[in-house]
């Protein structure tokens, strides 16, 4: 069973190296999964060697329909309606999705203001822990909102678009994973893939909150307009349709 943790309302920065940008977002409160989700809470027939384990190779579509299958067992309204290829976000509702960048990073430094929130060894597992593969969540140390595993371990999907005029609809990903580097490893640093992209070291974790009008810091119009491209479109650049 997934367990959750209370987020308190707060600001958090963002900055947008491409376009050379920057923004505070104010969020509401919101509830996030102390852990990601796991191998035994995605596919509860698994081993108990398994069930510890971050779930990986989950792509964002599947997550997606995770998070409506989940509110669907408890009787809630789900945030998500998938029709086609498109994926609608009711931005009213309470049931489990994906948090929006803003929210993750706001979870992820808990207050910090540097790029980690605890020195690396003690919070998360990288390259330098010489480990093959994801490992049991909850090991090692939490931040202070007592989220475990916020980096390292396995990447994140979260529900905002990499960069809408460059990627079009990838998604982007938060945290760094078990063999990445240190300097992967930080709250700021963002990667992206298809939401059909199957990926080894990439996983998920969940909140639940209503996102409210602001839609916690995303919004479909701003990225839109983030996808307008004036004059030719340089190589390999395939904006949001």
């Amino acid at each position: 069973m997934q367990q959750f943790v209370e987020i308190p309302a707060g600001a958090v920065h963002l900055n947008d190296a491409r376009r050379g940008e920057s923004r505070t977002v104010q969020l509401r409160s919101f509830q996030i999964g102390v852990v990601p989700v796991t191998v035994g809470t995605y596919a509860p027939a698994a081993s108990s060697a398994e069930a510890p384990l971050p779930a990986t190779g989950v792509r964002w579509i599947d997550a997606v329909r995770w998070c409506i299958s989940a509110a669907e067992a408890e009787g809630i309204p789900p945030a998500y309606a998938v029709q086609g290829d498109e994926v609608l976000w009711d931005l009213a509702a309470d049931g489990c999705r994906l948090p929006t960048e803003a929210e993750w990073v706001r979870a992820c430094r808990a207050g910090s203001s540097g790029a980690r929130y605890g020195e690396l060894p003690d919070i998360a597992w990288t390259a330098a822990d010489a480990v093959e593969g994801p490992q049991p969540v909850g090991l090692k140390q939490p931040n202070t909102f007592g989220v475990y595993d916020m980096l390292g371990n396995a990447w994140e999907w979260c529900w905002d678009r990499l960069d809408p005029a460059r990627y079009g609809d990838y998604r982007l990903l938060k945290g760094g994973g078990w063999a990445d580097p240190e300097w992967s490893c930080r709250a700021g640093v963002r990667r992206g893939d298809s939401p059909t992209a199957r990926l080894e070291d990439v996983g998920f974790r969940v909140v639940r909150g209503a996102a409210g009008p602001e839609g916690q810091g995303w919004s479909e119009t701003v990225d839109r307009a983030r996808a307008a491209i004036t004059g030719p479109r340089p190589v390999g650049w395939t904006p949001l349709r």
